[in-house]
């Protein structure tokens, strides 16, 4: 079985109640899900979240949504609070942001199919930075991978340095660079051991959960993605998600 959890947090810090923002006539967790369960690969779509104002929203369209603890620290402890809950026991689970309302259901296809071929722990999504305002953006998290794109290491910072190229603003184009998309498909034993693992110095240091399971010693495989990605964390973010939508109506 491979179930897709959705952890919507309604008390956001920076944008509290974003799950249920109108992105064009639909809230972004209606948004979210609708992508989730155009996915065939996934059995079960599961919310999980800390509201009874998402469940609300969430059962007016259809999806099946769950209260979880509103004191989990993350989206993945979320994620495994709710399978615990139900008593489920997949194979895989795909921890699916519920502020990427532009996601393609066929990222989540090739992640569990990335998951199974490699044998890896996490198979999680990266995209090529086509912008210096990206690279040194500590929001966009990068990842260095090797040839068989298994991640060696993510960071906010810039990696790998460019010795000979002194000119920062250009190495964006000098070099491969890639942004970490952070949607992650777990074997249920990966979820399992995340959870039980203390925050490693890594992770406090880059404030990035997924430095906890590599520090361990977990093999995270990545595909390559050319689709879109927009997090929402502000409402300019949501506008820009806005005008994306306007353009692929017309």
């Amino acid at each position: 079985m491979i179930v897709g959890v959705i952890p919507a947090r309604y008390a956001s810090t920076r944008l509290p109640g974003k799950p249920l923002i109108d992105l064009c006539g639909q809230s972004m967790i209606e948004r979210v899900w609708r992508a989730a369960t155009a996915c065939t690969v996934l059995d079960r779509v599961l919310i999980a979240t800390d509201d009874e104002r998402i469940v609300a929203e969430a059962q007016r369209f259809g999806a099946e949504a769950y209260l979880t603890s509103p004191d989990l620290p993350s989206g993945t402890d979320r994620c495994d609070a709710l399978i615990r809950q139900l008593h489920l026991r997949p194979d895989v689970v795909v921890n699916i942001q519920g502020d990427e309302p532009l996601l393609a259901p066929n990222v989540i296809t090739h992640l569990v199919q990335a998951l199974r071929a490699s044998g890896a722990d996490v198979a999680t999504a990266m995209s090529r930075i086509l912008f210096a305002d990206e690279l040194t953006n500590p929001s966009v998290v990068k990842v260095v991978v090797d040839t068989s794109n298994n991640a060696l290491y993510f960071s906010r910072s810039p990696i790998p340095y460019l010795r000979n190229e002194s000119d920062g603003a250009a190495w964006h184009s000098a070099h491969t660079f890639w942004k970490h998309i952070g949607i992650y498909a777990y074997t249920l034993s990966a979820l399992q051991r995340h959870v039980s693992l203390p925050p490693s110095p890594l992770e406090r240091a880059e404030m990035l959960e997924q430095l906890r399971l590599m520090e361990a010693g977990a093999r995270f495989t990545c595909v390559e993605t050319e689709q879109l990605f927009l997090a929402v964390d502000t409402e300019q973010d949501a506008e820009r998600v806005r005008d994306v939508l306007r353009s692929q109506q017309h």
